[in-house]
């Protein structure tokens, strides 16, 4: 797949995310449906509890548009849980599908983006990314054997 294509499904589930951060945090009603204080209540969930999904929505949304492996990852893990929270919601809520479609479809591709950017050790998101070194040159084996003619 092309790198244009890949960063632009990148931004695309960052807006989708994002947006979706930003109506958690609205007071009222959104153009797309109720109050997600009043379906939080509804679902089971403090009212408060929205705001910690759409924190978590949020710094996954930015996390998934930094051009870094580790940060891509993270923010698609992130996703991962929430979205298994809301699928498992909807499933326990008998919420009707056409309502309920969303979550499980985007933790499908979360979890394809959380793939592709797995990192090869576990460790490698602990680890500060290392400023690049200055490298100094090899001296190869005919260099060498020049040199030592030179300097007997």
């Amino acid at each position: 797949m092309s790198k244009r294509l890949m960063t632009g499904l990148y931004w695309f589930m960052a807006l989708e995310f994002a947006l979706g951060a930003v109506t958690k945090f609205w007071p009222g009603d959104t153009v797309f449906s109720a109050a997600y204080s009043v379906k939080f209540v509804d679902w089971g969930y403090p009212a408060w509890m929205r705001f910690v999904v759409g924190a978590l929505e949020g710094v996954a949304a930015v996390l998934l548009v930094i051009p870094d492996r580790r940060a891509r990852f993270l923010g698609a893990t992130t996703l991962m849980f929430v979205l298994t929270g809301a699928a498992t919601t909807h499933i326990v809520n008998h919420d009707p599908a056409v309502e309920s479609w969303a979550a499980p479809a985007h933790l499908v591709i979360m979890g394809i983006l959380a793939l592709v950017n797995w990192p090869a050790d576990w460790r490698d998101l602990l680890r500060t990314p290392a400023a690049p070194t200055a490298r100094t040159p090899r001296v190869s084996h005919d260099m060498a054997r020049a040199r030592d003619l030179e300097n007997p």
